[in-house]
């Protein structure tokens, strides 16, 4: 998922801290998106600006040691705090504290990819955020870091186990990334953010992205190709879809890929290992996780258990 360019790119930038850096998801230069890890100890201040790159805003989220970013350190990180920086064309100086333990998450975009993720919803940002996707011309902006809230916080801890299956890893990082950008984006007051006719189209992509989604269990479709399918962008989907199902987009894949190995195990004709197959699982350890998390039984006693029956 990562390629080659950018990892070289990188890590030149974190060659002082070794081992201490990680390229979880994305490629800027091809897709305009990068989820990086980071957990190391500093022996002297760190250049940490060294890896922002021209155009490009960056979320950071600090689970320990402190940062600062900015000619007058606006931007201090402490443990536990989260904001974001959108960086013009000249460099912007950020400097990582000697003898710290750093752990922290980045997800950095380029302002075009941006741009096109956000435009329906543009009006809804925060206006500091507007500004700094928006803005045709600008300097760089340094947001004030606030305390993580607790769901941040799930989501960092989780970016490091992701579902092994191939299949879903993809949709899983999208996912998780717009978890993590969705915190900063928009005003604390906004005042109803469709209109009747606004809901309505948004109950009819979510009903076709189910729909998608069904259609091949083993190789779901990605984020983008179901936001372009249901005339969207991927943002806007992910967004839409938790507000009206109450879950997330592959927590729901996860919920109909068991109810269908379910369905399979019930009618005799499949055994767990072709039953997992057939939903896109690999992994027997895996497909056994998610089913008993999902339907409440193992799915090697399920034919037996005849009164399990999903709730769904």
């Amino acid at each position: 998922m990562i390629s080659e360019q950018q990892a070289t790119s990188s890590a030149r930038s974190w060659q002082g801290v070794q081992q201490g850096w990680r390229p979880l998801y994305g490629d800027f230069e091809q897709q305009g998106i990068s989820l990086e890890w980071h957990d190391f100890r500093a022996q002297q201040p760190l250049d940490w600006g060294g890896s922002f790159r021209p155009q490009s805003v960056e979320f950071c989220l600090n689970l320990a040691g402190r940062g600062a970013i900015g000619s007058d350190a606006q931007g201090d990180y402490v443990s536990g705090s989260a904001g974001y920086y959108s960086i013009a064309d000249e460099p912007l100086p950020a400097i990582r504290r000697a003898h710290d333990r750093h752990q922290f998450v980045t997800l950095e975009f380029s302002r075009g990819h941006l741009r096109k993720q956000l435009a329906d919803c543009e009006a809804d940002l925060e206006p500091q955020m507007r500004r700094a996707i928006f803005a045709d011309k600008q300097g760089s902006i340094v947001s004030t870091p606030r305390t993580m809230g607790s769901e941040q916080r799930k989501v960092v801890s989780s970016l490091l186990a992701p579902p092994v299956a191939k299949a879903a890893q993809s949709l899983w990082y999208q996912s998780k990334s717009l978890e993590l950008m969705a915190h900063f984006l928009f005003a604390p007051k906004d005042p109803e953010l469709f209109c009747m006719r606004q809901k309505r189209v948004a109950r009819d992509r979510v009903e076709r992205t189910k729909e998608l989604l069904v259609r091949d269990l083993a190789n779901p479709p990605t984020l983008e190709a179901l936001g372009q399918e249901v005339g969207c962008s991927p943002f806007h989907l992910s967004r839409i879809f938790s507000r009206e199902v109450g879950l997330t987009i592959p927590q729901f894949l996860r919920n109909l890929r068991m109810e269908r190995a379910a369905e399979l195990l019930r009618s005799g004709r499949y055994n767990v290992t072709e039953a997992a197959t057939e939903v896109g699982y690999a992994s027997l350890s895996h497909f056994s996780k998610a089913f008993c998390e999902t339907i409440g039984c193992c799915p090697a006693l399920y034919p037996m258990a005849k009164h399990v029956v999903p709730d769904r």
